[in-house]
């Protein structure tokens, strides 16, 4: 992961900041970590958070504030954030979003399925089920609230006047017709050819059976019409006009490319996700929006590596400003139910009862603060990480809670 800028030596270590909440949980401008350890030592504030440090004053003071720019590099699997001043870069980092939503999902449906087969006596129903305006499927929605999430929590220690996000890599309507706005901007003028949009997308804008480019392109069935091929995505491709022709009416397998269906079955689920989402959060966000064609010209103008840190801090603005030290942030369900495994790895009886202490959870052992890595013995044992440099466990009456770990849990790279 690289942070470093033009202006920045390899041998200069990349600063950690302090952030900083008034008498009133209202965040102010942040602070250098000494200066918080020092109105911790004389008592004029208190511990929020341990990770991104976070303290609240107990006392009045100013509130003078600089305008702060965040930049959000949306994304399937991960999301950039940076956010600066005019002089310095005051956080920066990466989500890594959950990828078994989709897989728990499916599992909670097996459960449900045979759980409503059991129960004979209700009467039968149909029809009874509606999807309502702005549905969204759950996966989907998990990535659009995971973005606003990490929003609102950067927002909740951090003054943020503007935000902006990245949509698009290239806004196709403006480069055809520059004077194009209103309603027939967000319908777009290529609204009746989303299907050779995505078409072009997926077979990488070349016939799928010679590979030729800059050339024009017909949509082709894999298995022609008149030997019993549909009109659905998983049966178009692209040609050329000259494989189109020498194909006729044999199938994609009959013409020597057996492959061609195999890569017609494989979905661009990532972009259409993203593609939904991403005019969503923006208009939820409130933010102004860029393109990834600008951004690329201005990472590759100052120098900087791709990264999603990197395009969240050009994103934000950033050009020599003092750059910090990145967090890798994960998250974590705090209600996690699962299914009690036994020693084979089966699942044969449900938890109904929530352990006092999960993984993840920040407690205090001997006067040292570990994180709880795993709970056994029914929750009366934990396993603390990097006790004496190495794995430890400990019965839950010789430790004492510190915070639950829950949510967006932040780490310094």
């Amino acid at each position: 992961m690289s942070v470093s800028n033009n202006n920045n030596t390899h041998h200069t270590p990349l600063k950690v900041y302090a952030y900083v909440l008034n008498m009133r949980g209202q965040p102010l401008m942040p602070t250098t970590p000494r200066k918080a350890r020092l109105l911790l030592k004389e008592v004029k504030a208190i511990v929020i958070n341990r990770c991104p440090f976070i303290i609240q004053l107990q006392y009045a003071t100013g509130e003078t504030k600089q305008p702060i720019k965040l930049g959000v590099d949306i994304g399937y699997q991960k999301i950039g954030f940076s956010a600066k001043t005019e002089q310095l870069e005051v956080i920066s980092g990466t989500l890594t979003l959950r990828k078994d939503v989709s897989k728990k999902i499916e599992e909670r449906r097996m459960y449900r399925r045979t759980r409503r087969g059991r129960l004979w006596y209700r009467k039968p129903r149909f029809l009874n089920r509606k999807k309502d305006e702005g549905w969204l499927a759950p996966s989907t929605q998990h990535r659009f609230d995971s973005h606003l999430r990490l929003v609102n929590t950067l927002e909740s220690f951090l003054p943020i006047s503007i935000k902006k996000v990245e949509v698009t890599n290239f806004d196709a309507q403006k480069m055809q017709n520059p004077e194009i706005k209103g309603v027939e901007y967000q319908q777009g003028e290529l609204q009746g050819y989303k299907v050779r949009e995505y078409l072009l997308d997926k077979w990488g804008r070349k016939c799928a059976y010679c590979g030729k480019t800059d050339v024009a392109l017909q949509l082709e069935h894999i298995v022609p019409k008149s030997r019993g091929g549909t009109n659905s995505v998983s049966n178009l491709t692209l040609a050329c006009k000259t494989c189109n022709v020498k194909k006729g009416d044999q199938t994609a397998e009959e013409f020597g490319h057996p492959t061609i269906q195999q890569q017609a079955n494989k979905t661009l689920k990532a972009t259409a996700c993203m593609n939904n989402l991403r005019w969503k959060i923006v208009a939820h966000l409130g933010a102004e929006h860029t393109y990834g064609y600008v951004t690329k010209y201005h990472r590759n103008k100052l120098g900087l590596e791709k990264s999603h840190i990197n395009d969240a801090f050009v994103i934000a603005g950033g050009t020599d400003q003092e750059r910090c030290r990145p967090y890798e942030v994960i998250q974590v369900r705090r209600s996690n139910r699962s299914l009690q495994l036994n020693r084979k790895g089966f699942k044969p009886s449900i938890r109904r009862q929530r352990y006092e202490l999960q993984p993840h959870d920040l407690v205090k052992f001997e006067d040292r603060i570990y994180s709880v890595k795993g709970v056994h013995c029914l929750g009366k044992r934990v396993i603390l990480k990097n006790v004496n440099r190495k794995d430890k466990s400990v019965t839950i009456k010789k430790v004492e809670l510190i915070t639950y770990g829950k949510g967006l849990l932040f780490s310094l790279c």
